[in-house]
């Protein structure tokens, strides 16, 4: 076995980067495969099997997101802690029983009280094991290849984790009209067989050494970028949520091209421009990103047909693909080497919240005003986030000037 190293990566050329981010996007791949699959198949399984209405659905689906939410702290401690391999490793574990619990929801589906039980404690399992395994690997890729990159870090976990949800849902499908319930469960058993196996193969980092902040200081210390990517994800909340409906309600046939154009505007964009918070700075690329996001909302928003529309899905995913990078740049530089893995966890906890309020909050407004009044609702929600980058560069022009001057001292 490697022993790990806490001693910081040396300077690295961007295909060694690269080359160190790959096995990381590949683990985070599986884990996240592991939250896509079963999202098309446990409505059915709920409503159809076990006889429970939406709001039994709604909590099933509901309720890894709040553990995730709710496991973050403990997840970016634990990695700070002890290191990051062992945060993924009980992660995936975490997933691996939550594949157990829902093989016994299937056994005790005669009996639906129970059976809905174990899928809700599967699906608690299911969130802290992603929590615990999507903080760990951040962190790990961070330990990898340095401050310096972190961006690039964010950036590829991004690609494989929305890359896995993408394909998640349709292989899920698969597995269900094929073999049943049992091949999904069965299958979040395999997958975290399958990360244990590539872990072994990744040299490891050591916890970084210093003084350990409390999660509470670390929160107070990352809330402005959080704040700021949370108001972002309004964005693709209303498009996540609502564009089938906005479409259909517009007559618009090809709801699905708005996902497809959202979803390659993000990736490409991420392929692309993956080191230029790193070597441009945080706060101006969020910025940058915040404004084509807000246009591309503002476009969903007075479109007069579909292909104004999908203009408006792609803007909006091209601006929304560095936002979490960008932001998290700011998140991790404003805490000390040894309390990394707990910013990591508080920032990734903002992302987690607003996914979860965006949802309701556009659902509000699209009873009051209309479906095209959602992206209103994301726009203005995006533009609140620019005076936090502008106050984040702000800062970060501030403490240039101070340390030149110190410097000339």
């Amino acid at each position: 076995m490697q022993s790990p190293s806490s001693a910081p990566p040396a300077a690295l050329d961007p295909r060694q980067v690269l080359g160190r981010l790959l096995p990381i996007a590949l683990l985070v791949f599986f884990v996240f495969l592991t939250v896509g699959i079963p999202l098309p198949v446990l409505p059915l399984y709920v409503h159809g099997q076990l006889g429970y209405g939406a709001l039994a659905v709604g909590a099933v689906i509901g309720c890894q997101s709040l553990a995730a939410l709710l496991t973050r702290a403990h997840a970016g401690q634990l990695a700070d802690r002890s290191g990051a391999g062992v945060a993924v490793r009980r992660g995936l574990c975490l997933i691996a029983a939550a594949g157990g619990c829902y093989l016994l929801s299937l056994w005790a589906a005669s009996r639906p009280p129970l059976a809905l039980a174990l899928l809700l404690i599967g699906r608690a399992l299911l969130g802290a094991g992603e929590s615990l395994a999507g903080t760990g690997l951040l962190s790990w890729g961070l330990g990898r290849v340095g401050l310096p990159n972190a961006g690039r870090v964010m950036a590829w976990v991004g690609i494989a984790m929305y890359g896995a949800l993408a394909l998640g849902a349709p292989l899920g499908m698969l597995l269900q009209q094929a073999w049943g319930f049992a091949a999904m469960a069965l299958t979040l058993l395999l997958l975290p067989a399958a990360a244990l196996a590539l872990m072994a193969t990744i040299p490891p980092v050591a916890p970084p050494p210093g003084v350990r902040e409390p999660f509470y200081r670390v929160l107070g210390a990352v809330w402005q970028p959080g704040v700021g990517l949370a108001l972002a994800a309004v964005g693709f909340g209303a498009i996540a949520s609502f564009v089938t409906l906005y479409f259909a309600q517009r007559g618009w046939s090809h709801a699905s091209a708005a996902l497809t154009a959202f979803g390659a505007a993000y990736i490409g964009a991420r392929l692309c421009f993956a080191g230029l918070p790193d070597q441009l700075g945080g706060a101006r690329i969020a910025l940058a990103c915040l404004a084509i996001e807000a246009a591309g909302q503002l476009l969903l928003w007075s479109a007069d047909g579909q292909a104004a529309a999908l203009a408006g899905a792609a803007l909006t995913g091209l601006g929304f693909s560095l936002v979490f990078p960008a932001f998290g740049v700011e998140a991790v530089k404003r805490v000390a080497p040894a309390s990394r893995g707990s910013a990591l966890g508080a920032y990734a906890a903002f992302f987690d919240l607003a996914l979860g309020l965006a949802g309701p909050l556009a659902g509000v407004v699209a009873l009051g005003f209309g479906y095209a009044a959602v992206y209103l609702f994301g726009a203005l929600a995006v533009l609140a986030a620019l005076p936090i980058a502008l106050r984040l560069l702000f800062d970060q022009r501030a403490q240039a000037s101070s340390m030149a001057l110190g410097g000339t001292k």
